[in-house]
C-alpha cells in the first residue's frame, strides 16, 4: 500500500502500525491485544488486512514487523501526529494536551495537507513528542 493521500488506513489500522513502530521490532498478537483491549482474534484478523495491504509481514508464533512499505507508512503517521501537535502548542495546548487533541482527529488529515503545514512551518525538526522527519512531499512544496 503507497501512501497516496495519507488516509488509507482506518484510525485503528494506523494505531496498530504506529505501535509497532514503537516497537522498533517484532510484536506479538497478545501485546497489541493488551495495549488496545481488544480480543486477540480481533487482533489477528486486522494484522491479516496490514499483512494483505502489505504493510506487515508475519511470521506464525513469533509476531509482525513492519515492511519497508510498513516503515514508510508508519513514517508519514509519526509526522502527521508531531506536525499536528507542534500547531496544538503554538495556540496554548500543553504537550500532553495537543498530543491527546490530534489522537481524536489526525486519521482524517491528508498527507496533502501535512506537507503544506510542514512547508508553512519552515520545516520543523524537533515536534513535541520527537524528530519530524522530512519526505520529497513536503520539501516540493514552495511557500
Amino acid at each position: 500500500m503507497e501512501i497516496r493521500d495519507g488516509l488509507g488506513l482506518s484510525p485503528r489500522k494506523a494505531a496498530y502500525i504506529r505501535f509497532i513502530c514503537e516497537k522498533e521490532g517484532q510484536v506479538r498478537t497478545n501485546d497489541l491485544a493488551a495495549r488496545f483491549s481488544v480480543d486477540p482474534s480481533t487482533v489477528t484478523k486486522t494484522i491479516s488486512e496490514l499483512v494483505d495491504d502489505g504493510l506487515l509481514t508475519h511470521t506464525p508464533y513469533y509476531g509482525v514487523r513492519l515492511s519497508d512499505a510498513g516503515r514508510s507508512y508508519a513514517a508519514f503517521l509519526v509526522k502527521r501526529h508531531r506536525i499536528l501537535s507542534l500547531i496544538f502548542t503554538h495556540f496554548g495546548l500543553s504537550d500532553e494536551q495537543a498530543c491527546d487533541e490530534v489522537s481524536r482527529f489526525e486519521s482524517l488529515v491528508s498527507k496533502d495537507a501535512i506537507d503544506r503545514m510542514c512547508c508553512a512551518m519552515g520545516h520543523p525538526r524537533q515536534g513535541v513528542c520527537g524528530e519530524i522527519t522530512h519526505d520529497t512531499g513536503c520539501l516540493d512544496h514552495v511557500r
